[in-house]
């Protein structure tokens, strides 16, 4: 299939790129000139496993970059692939989604025939209808359901594993309103993925397809926040928090994933979709309670940390090293990193802070830019008095020696990485 897609960023790329490898004719759309050139170039522009292999490989062939958005106007379908920022009330700001689409639809006012405008931007139900419709149909000319259709094909892609997942999906879900048309195209499109039967395939409403995805994330983030709740009150009783995760995961209905308490959820999709949701419901009339305490429990455990290595170090005048930036391992993303209370709360209490990550320090240092960052998690041990641990790098499992190195070797290991032994303060968030 010949298929475009509408922004370069973490979803988009990655979507232009794995379509490109299924054998489609990808077209992707920015109007960022230098982000382009890049694609063009075979350099993919975020940093993602596997991603780089892929665009190198398809560029210049399957995989074509342009500023145009008259370019969609010879695809079959496009993506609408760009961001859904959050305003300061944790409602989405929409502004870009819209602009694309008029965009879009002023270059689908010259076309023959049927097109697919396929939604991939993370919205809450009402801003298709009231939205993304509206922009295209009066840009184009030409009404929703006849001339062109609207779909919405929500991503499920986690950051530092975003190929695999695309690749090797749980779920494929169509939100079409039952527009045989856009089904018949979707179908084709990922007949390469769900070709064999094996991936369950939804086929529902826009609006039910719309909030299958904050469903999904809130309810992810939720599990996340209860199992730190249950970790906190285990630390209370000597209980190793990690050890009846693993039990209570044998049920199935519970399950094993997202177990491991800790420090907390960050990223660019939980804080922002259950935000998002909570904002939406009380704009709505809906007073949200467990969404409420999902966010409540996730913003607490940063702090609590912090309370456990001040039981052991007065951080003032100290030097502290804060180890792991980035919201998770395999990333250099800092959006809503447990790093960042993590280091404003030693700065409150006057600490001398020093950073280590192996991807994100660049990234963090447009935020905090007066602190010291390691070139290694031993140069940020050195002469330490106390280590937060903040982002389980696997690195960071063989920490050993380096920690004879710090002044105080007080460690508060937030995601239970390091491991416990002699000669070292230990101290486990939730167990």
């Amino acid at each position: 299939m010949n298929v475009s897609v509408v922004g370069t960023g973490y979803v988009g790329t990655t979507l232009s790129a794995c379509l490109a490898d299924l054998g489609h004719d990808v077209t992707a759309i920015d109007i960022d000139e230098r982000t382009v050139e890049r694609l063009n170039d075979g350099e993919a522009t975020i940093h993602e496993p596997g991603l780089d292999d892929l665009v190198s490989t398809h560029a210049g062939d399957r995989l074509r970059a342009t500023t145009d958005h008259a370019a969609a106007v010879e695809t079959d379908l496009t993506f609408l692939a760009v961001g859904t920022p959050a305003n300061d009330d944790g409602s989405i700001d929409a502004s870009i989604l819209r602009s694309a689409a008029e965009d879009l639809g002023e270059a689908l006012a010259g076309k023959d025939g049927y097109h697919l405008v396929v939604v991939k931007s993370t919205v809450l139900p009402d801003v298709i209808e009231e939205t993304i419709v509206p922009a295209i149909e009066a840009a184009a000319g030409k009404t929703d359901g006849e001339e062109f259709g609207v779909a919405v094909n929500p991503e499920f892609l986690r950051e530092g594993s975003a190929v695999d997942d695309f690749m090797h999906p749980d779920k494929v879900v169509l939100g079409t309103d039952g527009d045989e048309r856009a089904i018949d195209l979707l179908s084709e499109l990922y007949r390469p993925l769900v070709g064999k039967g094996d991936v369950p395939v939804v086929e529902t409403g826009r609006r039910e397809a719309a909030m299958i995805k904050y469903a999904n994330n809130t309810f992810l983030a939720a599990k996340i926040s209860l199992i730190n709740d249950i970790g906190n009150v285990c630390k209370e009783f000597g209980v190793d928090a990690y050890e009846v995760a693993d039990a209570i995961g044998l049920d199935d209905r519970i399950g094993e994933k997202f177990l491991r308490s800790g420090v907390g959820w960050g990223g660019s999709c939980f804080p922002k979709d259950t935000a998002a949701l909570k904002a939406g419901a009380e704009s709505s009339g809906y007073d949200p309670l467990m969404l409420d305490a999902t966010i409540e429990l996730n913003d607490r455990q940063p702090g609590r940390l912090l309370e456990l290595l001040d039981t052991h170090v007065d951080v003032e005048g100290k030097r502290v090293a804060v180890l792991g930036l980035a919201f998770k391992p395999g990333t250099d993303d800092i959006r809503g990193s447990r790093a960042k209370p993590v280091i404003q709360g030693l700065l409150d209490c006057g600490a001398e802070v020093v950073a280590y990550d192996p991807r994100a320090a660049d990234a963090m240092a447009e935020v905090y830019p007066d602190i010291e960052y390691a070139g290694s998690a031993a140069e940020a041990l050195a002469d330490a008095h106390g280590a937060a641990v903040v982002t389980d790098w696997a690195e960071f499992a063989d920490l050993d020696g380096e920690f004879d190195a710090m002044a105080t070797p007080v460690v508060v290991d937030g995601r239970r990485i390091i491991t416990r032994r002699e000669g070292i303060i230990y101290e486990g968030l939730t167990w």
